[in-house]
């Protein structure tokens, strides 16, 4: 059979091809000024689980949530279904930020996060494919290898993560993830926030805020608290502008595939996979047997631009078969059924913060950097707190309150980012001829997160 790319525009990923059109578009528009208790901006799972859980703490606020699209059309709709307690920056790094104890604790939360959407999915009914099988990561070379019992060692010192070594072939199983379809997930917990009396208007626009305000295309929210949960969008808002430059992020799924197959690559149901190259890849095995597979390599566009055709780039996507296949080779025959991408949210010291202004009432969750899956569920729980008062030691993280500053004017933005693409390509190439740990990538380890 010949591997074929499909032109499956019309739909912004197999996650939303799969939940068949009649799923999106379901919700009026605002219609004309209201008041609310909370405003929300975004209908992604940042602003859905922070609804979700200000509802728990206090069942009678006034909860409205405005969404340009449909709830689900931007990054929580169409990512690699990675629930995992990965966080932009790593343990090291939030260790020579903050000190020991605050990494242990932020590692801990995001350990403690995976379980939590567990918990609710279940308790909720959200029927989102949620399994958790863990993360294996390919060891494929000596330098792999070595970054692979490195990053075991390194789990050890803080205590948290449960990462083991496997043998045969080399890889490490991080069991601190499961395998979700996204798109199921934010619709369900779209679903119960409305019968938990949360209104979501879709088709509204969002065009500024201020303290007590937001200003849409279709009337005014007056509100005493506003969470802005925009993520990558942000940077198509000029009060968010250079707060988040948008990287985009491709994928490709193929068709479903035989269970004797699956045996030979070596991945159970609710595995996630990946490898130790510098520019990353992501893959799962998802529910009906396909490999949904992703990764980075699109380019930043000059002004932190976000347009609908910048989801598809033929060149990244045939990047990425052949990645699967270099990992892979038994797919090589393999069908390619979808195609997609969409923009992740960067900030610029690739920080994730959450944070909230008790003398505006406005706050603010972001900047995941592609790791958001699991990370909104935290962020969420946080901002109903710091929100209704009601604080535990999450209102203690050290992603509470941290502000990065803003994202260089053009066009040094521009040669920054597109630089640091470049840096992680040559890094791999590195490795791979010196059979060594990249100097590139240790350089550059600062400037992404590491």
């Amino acid at each position: 059979m010949d591997p074929t790319l499909t032109d499956n525009a019309s739909h912004p990923s197999l996650w939303m091809d799969t939940l068949g059109r009649d799923a999106v578009g379901i919700r009026e528009p605002l219609a004309g000024d209201i008041e609310a208790d909370v405003a929300i901006i975004g209908g992604g799972l940042t602003g859905l689980w922070s609804a979700y859980y200000l509802l728990q703490h206090r069942p009678d606020l006034r909860v409205v949530v405005l969404e340009k699209r449909f709830a689900g059309f931007g990054a929580s709709g169409r990512n690699g279904g990675w629930c995992s307690a990965l966080f932009p920056k790593s343990a090291s790094a939030l260790e020579r930020r903050h000190g020991f104890a605050a990494a242990v604790a932020m590692r801990r939360a995001m350990v403690d996060t995976v379980d939590e959407v567990g918990r609710v999915v279940t308790a909720e009914g959200i029927d989102c494919d949620f399994l958790k099988g863990g993360t294996l990561l390919f060891a494929r070379t000596p330098a792999q290898l070595s970054s692979a019992r490195a990053d075991v060692v390194e789990s050890t010192r803080f205590g948290v993560d449960e990462l083991r070594m496997l043998a045969d072939p080399d890889r490490v199983l991080d069991p601190s993830c499961a395998r979700v379809h996204p798109a199921k997930l934010v619709r369900g917990v779209a679903e119960v926030v409305e019968r938990l009396s949360a209104v979501i208007h879709e088709a509204t626009t969002v065009t500024s805020w201020q303290p007590g305000v937001v200003t849409t295309d279709r009337g005014a929210v007056r509100a005493g608290s506003i969470i802005v949960a925009t993520e990558g969008y942000g940077a198509a808002i000029a009060q968010t502008h250079r707060s988040v430059l948008p990287l985009y992020s491709l994928m490709i799924a193929t068709e479903p595939l035989p269970d004797a197959l699956w045996e030979e690559l070596g991945i159970e149901h609710g595995q996630t996979f990946s490898d130790y190259r510098h520019l990353l890849i992501y893959g799962q095995r998802t529910a009906d047997n396909r490999i949904a597979f992703g990764g980075r390599g699109a380019r930043y566009h000059w002004g932190s631009s976000i347009r609908s055709d910048y989801d598809r780039s033929t060149r990244v996507f045939h990047h990425l078969r052949e990645a699967l296949v270099d990992l892979f080779p038994q797919l090589a025959d393999v069908a390619v059924t979808h195609s997609w991408g969409g923009p992740l949210g960067v900030p610029r010291d690739w920080h994730a913060a959450v944070r909230y202004d008790e003398h505006t009432g406005i706050g603010w969750a972001g900047g995941y950097v592609g790791d958001g899956l699991s990370t909104t569920n935290l962020a969420g729980r946080t901002l109903a707190e710091l929100i209704t008062g009601e604080r535990t030691e999450l209102s203690e993280l050290a992603w509470v309150g941290h502000r990065s500053r803003d994202w260089e004017r053009e066009p040094l933005r521009f040669l920054g980012a597109n630089a640091g693409l470049l840096a992680m390509s040559a890094a791999d190439i590195e490795e791979r001829v010196t059979k060594r740990p990249s100097l590139v990538a240790r350089a550059m380890g600062p400037l992404v997160g590491q």
